[in-house]
């Protein structure tokens, strides 16, 4: 942990010690009104109001305190000192379930969209190619898990691409629409800024990430020449697990369980994240309903641009049950493909242009040295070959 953590603990202490104050009375208030009893609009009154007032205002004034003794006692977060990766993988599971709370309120662990070089290191990278590959990461994730059990997709196409791989960390519990307009922002001054004329630029996105690229795009699209400079270089957008119609299982908490479970280290402090997974950020809301613009409404691969699907399940072989049912663990077979039972809101990934892998889940899209090969397979193909 760094100094900081604990007052960003503190706020978020505090700011839950108002809503479940606010949860309280809101339920005496409505008790009042089915009994019949003489109630006033918004909250109570009288003597009942006047206590919620002041547990209110205390637990307020509690929080302020503390958070000026901590950043009076506490020195300051060391620039030079290593994160860790619990740490790191426990504040992208926070801003998963808690980044619209954690930005709205200006919290310490509300992360900002940055692009990393490879490794994690610092922009710019030492002999930067034309060729830029961008990787998006997705739900209560971060950049550097795109590393798992040793692999890379980002420096494995590196390799056979001649590309600079580049990783995006961001908060995945704001509107994926927020997060659209955003990394059209990003790319834009990417490569406005890039050492060298940029020529081509790729994306590979995992699971939310997938929705963000999209929703990026959309967001150029509109803003028409001077506004999206980057657009024009996006020659392959591929999506891994990307939940395009939807993900349901995010009823149940199993994004947060599952990524709790991959973390190292973690398994004797689990238990007080274990609520995690009934919290709801409008992030994660977007991916139950693979929600892309801000209205809601159906948007279709970008045009002029070469668009690939790869889904994932874990059933030895298709099927009705497996399709609808099992997927990856997380995302429906049929969702990470772009299908629909409407035709109109199925999206037109080419027979080509897409791909089903067997006895695979979420994550082990991640580490699959198949998936790999057909990345750069698709990433090979020339921009003029596009569907």
């Amino acid at each position: 942990m760094k100094p900081s953590d604990l007052r960003a603990a503190v706020q978020l202490a505090s700011a839950a010690t108002q809503g479940v104050v606010n949860i309280t009375e809101g339920v005496h208030h409505a008790v009042h009104r089915s009994m019949g009893l003489p109630t006033a609009p918004g909250r109570t009154t009288g003597l009942t109001g006047l206590v919620y007032r002041s547990i209110r205002n205390t637990s307020l004034l509690v929080g302020l305190g503390l958070d000026r003794v901590l950043q009076a006692l506490l020195p300051p977060d060391a620039t030079a000192q290593a994160d860790s990766p619990e740490r790191q993988q426990v504040i992208a599971i926070l801003n998963g379930v808690l980044g619209d709370h954690l930005a709205a309120t200006h919290n310490p662990l509300a992360l900002d969209m940055t692009v990393q070089g490879p490794g994690g290191l610092a922009l710019p990278v030492a002999n930067p190619s034309p060729h830029l590959l961008v990787l998006i990461h997705g739900l209560c994730m971060n950049d550097h898990q795109w590393l798992r059990h040793g692999h890379d997709h980002g420096a494995v196409l590196a390799q056979a691409l001649g590309c600079t791989p580049l990783y995006l960390r961001y908060n995945t519990g704001l509107h994926v629409a927020d997060n659209g307009q955003r990394l059209s922002e990003v790319l834009q001054d990417l490569v406005a800024h890039w050492p060298v004329p940029v020529q081509s630029l790729r994306i590979v996105a995992h699971s939310m990430g997938g929705l963000v690229a999209r929703s990026a795009c959309q967001v150029a699209a509109q803003a028409g020449q001077a506004g999206a400079a980057w657009l024009p270089h996006l020659s392959h957008l591929v999506c891994l697990g990307t939940p395009h119609h939807g993900s349901p299982l995010e009823q149940a908490g199993a994004w947060v369980d599952t990524f709790l479970a991959q973390t190292p280290g973690l398994s004797r402090f689990t238990a007080p994240f274990a609520a995690l997974g009934r919290v709801r950020s409008a992030g994660i809301t977007d991916l139950r309903h693979g929600r892309v613009t801000a209205s809601g409404q159906h948007l279709p691969l970008p045009p002029g641009v070469a668009c690939f699907a790869v889904a994932a399940t874990l059933a030895p072989q298709r099927s009705l049950l497996a399709d609808r049912l099992v997927g990856d663990g997380l995302v429906p077979l049929r969702s990470a493909l772009g299908q629909h039972t409407d035709p109109r809101r199925t999206l037109a990934f080419g027979a080509g242009h897409q791909r089903v892998f067997h006895k695979l889940g979420h994550l082990g899209l991640l580490s699959s040295p198949e998936v790999a090969q057909q990345l750069c397979t698709w990433l090979a193909t020339p921009p003029t070959a596009r569907a």
